[in-house]
């Protein structure tokens, strides 16, 4: 199997004639997934849990992934667990070298030049959306970074997670858009009405990303996939035109 096209849809597709909130995930999804930020996130992580447990670096790891598996995030896990503060954790694993996430002028004309709010949503820290945000040239054109603070520790994809996002930042889920590198953070806000967009990553350091490149078309609860965000976004813009976003005339004869 081949994998997904740029803007291959799944069949029951949304279009975006409604959209008045554009909201993004972070990591992997605003910036390339190339950038391979995580990795460095995955270690610190690893080295965080050793120091404050007094355990080998083996031990951490084995914890931090095993949290992950049973809460949904490792944070998640350690809170529930040893009753962790969250903040120095979310300060220490954020604290990263972000020299290989280059400024990105033409990402930032096409958010830009969409119609309406724009926030960002991670289950990262809102320092951490910052950094990133403006190192892409881009944190200027958001309303406002709902992170995981903000919906007090309640991670994506547990649609609880969205609830408080929704009720956060007053968004009426049939008139938003969701973009997301993961597919199982798309389910629930497609539940919610939202239409959703998949953005490949160009590199694939979770297990979800390498079953995308397995599909033949795209589950029912996305709408959209690209792997360029960029001309995506450009194609939305001329609302009149049959191409559909992302894509060239060519791909729609």
């Amino acid at each position: 199997m081949t994998g997904l096209n740029v803007a291959q849809r799944a069949p029951a597709q949304r279009r975006f004639e409604r959209t008045s909130v554009w909201i993004f995930d972070l990591d992997n999804t605003l910036y390339p997934a190339a950038c391979n930020l995580f990795a460095e996130v995955d270690v610190r992580m690893t080295q965080f849990i050793a120091k404050q447990l007094g355990v080998p670096m083996a031990y951490a790891r084995y914890l931090q992934k095993s949290y992950y598996r049973q809460f949904g995030t490792t944070l998640s896990g350690l809170m529930h667990v040893h009753k962790f503060d969250p903040q120095p954790f979310l300060d220490y694993v954020h604290n990263i070298d972000l020299s290989v996430v280059d400024e990105a002028p033409q990402l930032a004309a096409a958010i830009e030049a969409l119609e309406g709010r724009k926030l960002i949503y991670t289950n990262g820290s809102r320092r951490h959306a910052e950094r990133v945000a403006e190192k892409l040239g881009i944190l200027h054109l958001f309303e406002d970074i709902c992170d995981i603070a903000a919906c007090e520790f309640v991670a994506k994809p547990e649609p609880d997670a969205f609830d408080r996002m929704v009720r956060r930042h007053n968004v009426a889920p049939a008139e938003a858009a969701m973009f997301d590198d993961m597919p199982h953070n798309l389910e629930p806000p497609h539940t919610l009405g939202m239409t959703t967009v998949l953005v490949q990553p160009d590199h694939e350091d979770h297990p979800a990303h390498t079953q995308i490149r397995q599909w033949e078309a795209p589950p029912e609860h996305i709408h959209h996939t690209t792997d360029d965000l960029t001309c995506f976004l450009e194609g939305i813009a001329p609302q009149d035109s049959e191409t559909e976003p992302g894509s060239s005339p060519a791909e729609q004869s």
